[in-house]
Parts: structure tokens; C-alpha cells; sequence
């Protein structure tokens, strides 16, 4: 994983040029940030000193959207990680399944057992914002990562690459797989969520590009982010549409179920799926011909980084003003940029020549 993660440095410094999420250039000065608007933005405040050093102890929780979803599984490990190699205390708990308040009797239960931060990847955009912002005023750093919510309910928001950038991943993939034209649709994960709704929303403009003119998206499926609503739904798509020719699903548990079902089906081989997967659900479906490709960033180094940029809010490193600058351990340094976003770098497509080289 060495060479991936080299890449994410790279790619980090060129995605700092994009127009949607720029960041100010990376330095090591004390910057005064408390003449910021308390009632704009991420409400970054007081002064940042990026030579602080990370605070023992610090409690740090991990809200993901599901205790049961393989990706956050690996993501929060990533973040256990990080916490043990700055001396802190990790915790982790979540709802059972991804609706969209379920979140927010643990977050009231952490803010009352003061954590120092708690990292969360949100359901819904909204329906968190209440019970963030009252763990914010009892003295909890908030840190969203994978799934943002509204920017002024938490500090930073720790994304895996930039919004337009999974979006012409996808759309390129799905074109280069069906040659170019026919039908396709989307399974997404549960209707709320905010990264897969900006995802899906960009696809749409990336679809309206000439070089994809012979390209029609046909509907957009919600498998909740549930294994067997997945499955259902990708064998309803099917028999729906009897002349699709691929499915993009931009979701783990969604890619994986979709998989499964074409695998098993008439259709293995002759109706494309891409999306964004772990290599190790992947594998038997890349493999035995059900995919070709598909692509993913590691989340193990996202949930790494999101406990960093925690700590570094935690210390003082960082406000979560733009331009603000801290150290991710082995990921290196990374910069705060507009609206509070971390940017991790590009996603990884994976295909049958080098998956057995990820063990993620």
C-alpha cells in the first residue's frame, strides 16, 4: 500500500487546484482566525498553531452511518490506529441501520461523556445539525467525514476526493465498460445521504457531456445501504428495464449486492456494473467475470485522517479555517480548505490486473 499512499500525497496537491475546494498554501505559521463570522461557514474561531503538539488522552469517538456496514468497519479501524499512535482513547458506536435520526441519541450519549471529538459519517444533512451543535457548545470538536452534514454543525469535514472527481470516475467507467451507449441506472444507498445525492447529482451533469450523448440514465434505485434491499433492488432494475446495459453503484454494500446478484443471474457478463467497492468484496466478482472494474479510495487511510484533523482541532493545530495546516501521521500534511473540507486524493480503480496487490 505504500505506492497508493504516495499517491494520495500527489494527489491531494493537484486536487488543491480544483475550483469547488481550493486550499490556501500549506505553512507552519500561528494564524489569528478569531475575527471570523461565529455564524458563517464551519464557525471556525479562536488561533491555530499548527506547531502545537497533540494532547494525551484525547477521547475519540466514531459515529458511523451503520455498525454492520464492512466499510466503516475498516474506516473506523483506520482511525483506531491513528488514535493509538497519538495516545488517545478510541471508542466506537453507532446505530444498526442508516436511517436518518438514528444517529442522534449517540451523539447526545458522547457529548455527555465528554468526549474530546467525535467523528461521524452522517445519514442525513439535517437531522443530526441539533444534537452536533449542542455536543459542540459542551466543548466537542466535531469532525464529518465520508458524509458531511450542513457545514456549521461540525468544523471539518474529512472528504475522500473531491464530489466532481468520483463523478467522472463513475461516468467513465460505466462508459468505457458498455461501449459507450445504452441504458443505465443508478442503486444508490438510502435517499438522505449526502454524499451519494452530490455523487449522483454530478453524474447527471457529467452525462450531458457530447462523449456521452448515446447514454441514457434510465432511473436512480435506493438500496438503503442494506444488503438484501440491494439485492432486491438490483434484480427490480432488471426486470424493469430489460434493455439496460450497466449499473453504476456508488455505494460498498450496494456494488457488492449488486454483484452478487449478477453473478448468480442471465445477466452476468452481459449487463456491466462499476461502482465504488472494497477489494475484498470485490474480488470473486472481478474475478469470475461479473465485473470489470471499479474503483474505491482506502478507507482505512479516510477514517486515519479523520482522527488526525480531530485531534489537531482537539490541540489547537488547526480552527478548521481555511488555510489552516496540520500532520496525518503517515499520510503526511494536509490543508484545510474552503468551507472546512480535507481532501484525502484520488480514487483507486480497481480491475483483475491489480486487485490481489489491496487487502482492504
Amino acid at each position: 500500500m505504500s505506492a497508493y499512499r504516495r499517491g494520495l500525497r500527489v494527489g491531494v496537491t493537484s486536487l488543491a487546484l480544483a475550483a469547488l475546494l481550493l486550499s490556501a498554501a500549506c505553512g507552519g505559521t500561528t494564524r489569528d482566525n478569531s475575527t471570523d463570522d461565529a455564524g458563517a461557514g464551519n464557525q471556525a474561531s479562536g488561533t491555530a498553531n499548527p506547531d502545537a503538539a497533540i494532547k494525551a488522552g484525547l477521547k475519540i469517538a466514531f459515529l458511523p452511518k451503520a455498525l454492520n456496514n464492512p466499510y466503516f468497519t475498516v474506516s473506523d479501524n483506520g482511525g483506531k490506529d491513528a488514535v493509538t499512535e497519538f495516545k488517545g482513547e478510541f471508542k466506537e458506536v453507532g446505530p444498526s441501520e442508516a436511517s436518518a435520526s438514528s444517529q442522534v441519541s449517540y451523539i447526545n450519549t458522547l457529548s455527555q461523556q465528554g468526549m474530546d471529538v467525535i467523528i461521524t459519517s452522517a445519514n442525513d444533512p439535517n437531522a443530526i445539525c441539533g444534537a452536533l451543535n449542542q455536543a459542540k457548545a459542551a466543548g466537542a470538536k466535531i469532525v464529518t467525514f465520508d458524509s458531511d452534514t450542513k457545514p456549521e454543525c461540525r468544523q471539518i469535514f474529512v472528504n475522500q476526493v473531491t464530489a466532481e472527481g468520483i463523478a467522472e470516475n463513475q461516468v467513465k467507467l460505466i462508459s468505457q465498460q458498455i461501449g459507450g451507449e445504452g441504458e443505465i441506472a443508478i442503486l444508490s444507498a438510502t435517499a438522505n445521504a449526502t454524499n451519494q445525492n452530490a455523487w449522483i447529482a454530478l453524474m447527471k451533469t457529467e452525462l450531458t457531456k457530447p462523449e456521452y450523448s448515446k447514454i441514457k440514465l434510465v432511473t436512480v434505485a435506493y438500496g438503503n445501504d442494506d444488503d438484501q434491499k440491494s439485492f432486491q433492488e438490483t434484480q427490480g432494475l432488471l426486470q424493469s428495464y430489460p434493455n439496460l446495459k450497466g449499473i453504476i453503484s456508488p455505494t460498498t454494500v450496494g456494488v457488492a449486492a449488486a454483484a452478487r446478484y449478477l453473478s448468480g443471474s442471465q445477466y452476468k457478463g452481459k449487463v456491466k456494473l462499476t461502482g465504488l467497492g472494497t477489494p475484498n468484496q470485490m474480488r470473486q466478482y472481478v474475478k469470475d467475470g461479473t465485473v470489470d472494474a471499479f474503483a474505491l479510495w482506502s478507507p482505512a487511510d479516510l477514517g486515519y485522517l479523520a482522527a488526525y484533523a480531530g485531534a489537531a482541532l482537539a490541540s489547537g493545530q488547526i480552527t478548521g479555517a481555511e488555510g489552516d495546516t496540520f500532520k496525518a501521521g503517515k499520510l503526511g500534511e494536509f490543508t484545510v480548505g474552503k468551507d472546512g473540507v480535507v481532501i484525502l486524493g484520488p480514487p483507486t480503480v480497481f480491475d483483475k490486473n491489480n486487485i490481489d496487490q489491496f487487502q482492504f
